[in-house]
């Protein structure tokens, strides 16, 4: 008797039913990779290059910060809002038509010609990158099997992490070599091939093909996109501002608390919700969206103060500080694809342990930095750091979707990446905060220590005052010339002592979320996921 091989028979089986034909899944996470790469780049990779847009179009400071601030709203009102688009537009068609909207606004930012029309394309920009990030997480889970749901979540940290991570170096060197239109133009044919790969590899599947439209829920989309929204430019440019000392960030603040908070209620209340809550109900879910954040805190911190300390105190320039930036990015290239087969060996809670452990201890050593630090100094917490992540973010991402019917994967996905962008988002806005704060605390201290009864002040004094007479300085010149640079060096060493403090409680954040992993479990995929849905 002849057996008929497993595939053959599921391949038959596909055939009779008039689902779509199998495809090779790593083909499918080539495809959807492509577009969420170019949405996690662009999150950092025009930063460097504001200052030249600025000059270019004429605008201030916190006008053309909007070009980065826009972005960022845009996506994360759509995040949370995926699942509902692919309900009632299908999966494939939201995907392609976001990445299609990326891609032609990319085209008008590059061909801006005044900031509000730059500033107006990158919000379209980042509502096309929005939906990229979490389909694609929706994708992996139900392409792959579940003995590579690590690997398969392995490939999406590659393109979620490595983009914020790589953004900067990359925008600095276009940007230096050719001009800052050409951040934007790279994304046209690499969007254009994407939309190619997907639209032929990537299919939908039988049950997302027979939901069909889904009622509206404009309360909650309205109530959703006025929260973030005001949330997201309460966090941008708050710390610019001065906080709730402006009438404007304490509106902003107000309006996004009430209607996140309606928003909250309503969507609990309804039946048929943009943004399905409930699935908070599921502990490991939950409990790996919270972690989640905390790395999108450290993430999006780290890249914040580590190019700032190395161009503010060492005086590194834009292109160099993103090189030296670059070997953490290199060693998650390397081990996203090994970890990703080691989930299923060492399970969720011991490598999501050893990665908060290890990714916490590299900010202790960045908390030892000081202003005479080379580049292997720099060097080595970047190496830890970035084994780390790979090991938090694998078996996070896995973990935390392993018990999430597949209905409502998108949704969870869409939630999930929600809370990590938001975790940058308050990241950068409290340790730069943070940052100012304890510059001036570090400064108050030093200055205590400046007076003619303490030795080593007066020494010190003394032998600058000599050393500008020495070049030709009167006495009385020489006083005032060393007095200024005595005055400088305390801002140097009150900046390194603040930036020695936020380091230290980045590593912290990670230690306190250590008991958390215990709520963390290797469930078990739902009833109907025997076998992996093939798209």
């Amino acid at each position: 008797m002849t057996t008929v091989p497993a595939n053959r028979t599921q391949a038959a089986a596909r055939a009779a039913a008039g689902a779509a034909p199998a495809v090779n899944p790593w083909v499918v996470t080539f495809a959807v990779t492509v577009g969420t790469l170019m949405g996690a780049l662009d999150t950092s990779v025009v930063n460097v290059a504001l200052l030249y847009i600025r000059a270019n179009l004429g605008a201030t400071i916190t006008q053309v910060a909007w070009v980065s601030t826009g972005y960022i709203i845009a996506l994360v009102i759509v995040m949370p809002l995926t699942a509902w688009l692919g309900a009632t537009f299908g999966r494939k068609r939201v995907y392609m038509s976001c990445l299609a909207l990326f891609t032609a606004s990319s085209f008008f930012c590059g061909n801006a010609h005044s900031l509000t029309m730059l500033v107006v394309f990158r919000i379209l920009q980042g509502f096309g990158a929005g939906a990229l990030q979490p389909t694609e997480q929706a994708i992996l889970r139900e392409t792959f099997p579940v003995e590579q749901q690590g690997t398969a979540m392995g490939l999406y940290g590659l393109a979620v992490m490595l983009g914020p991570a790589v953004g900067p170096t990359l925008g600095g060197w276009i940007t230096d070599n050719y001009n800052w239109p050409w951040i934007f133009y790279i994304n046209i044919p690499i969007g254009i091939g994407g939309l190619f790969l997907v639209n032929k590899f990537v299919h939908e599947p039988e049950y997302a093909r027979r939901q069909g439209r889904t009622s509206v829920d404009a309360v909650g989309i309205a109530l959703l996109s006025v929260g973030l929204g005001c949330l997201q430019v309460v966090l941008e440019q708050g710390e610019s501002d001065n906080w709730f000392e402006s009438g404007f960030i304490l509106s902003m603040a107000i309006i996004a608390g009430i209607t996140l908070l309606l928003f909250i209620w309503w969507e609990l209340r309804i039946e048929r919700p943009a943004v399905d809550l409930r699935i908070l109900k599921n502990a490991s879910f939950t409990t790996g969206t919270f972690i989640g954040g905390i790395l999108g805190v450290s993430l999006y911190a780290s890249m914040f103060l580590l190019p700032l300390y190395m161009q503010e105190l060492l005086g590194y320039p834009a292109v160099k500080s993103g090189i030296v930036l670059m070997p953490r990015s290199v060693v998650m290239l390397f081990l996203m694809p090994i970890a990703g087969s080691l989930y299923n060996r060492l399970g969720p809670k011991l490598m999501i342990g050893s990665g908060l452990f290890i990714a916490g201890f590299a900010p202790f050593m960045m908390s030892h930095f000081t202003l005479e630090s080379g580049y292997w100094d720099l060097f080595w917490p970047q190496v830890i750091q970035g084994v780390g992540f790979v090991l938090i973010f694998i078996a996070l991402s896995t973990s935390a979707l392993a018990g999430i019917d597949k209905r409502k994967m998108i949704n969870a996905t869409g939630l999930y990446n929600l809370v990590r962008q938001l975790g940058g988002s308050f990241g950068t806005a409290i340790f730069a905060t943070m940052l100012d704060t304890q510059t001036n605390v570090g400064r108050a201290v030093l200055v205590g220590h400046i007076n003619l009864y303490n030795p080593a002040f007066t020494q010190r004094l003394q032998m600058l005052q000599q050393a500008f007479v020495a070049q030709g300085s009167s006495a009385m010149d020489a006083q005032m010339k060393a007095l200024k640079l005595l005055d400088m060096q305390i801002d140097q060493q009150a900046a390194m002592l603040a930036f020695d403090h936020c380091f230290f409680l980045i590593g912290l954040l990670f230690f306190l979320c250590l008991p958390l992993i215990f709520l963390l479990k290797t469930a078990k995929r739902p009833s109907g996921h025997s076998e992996p849905v093939e798209l």
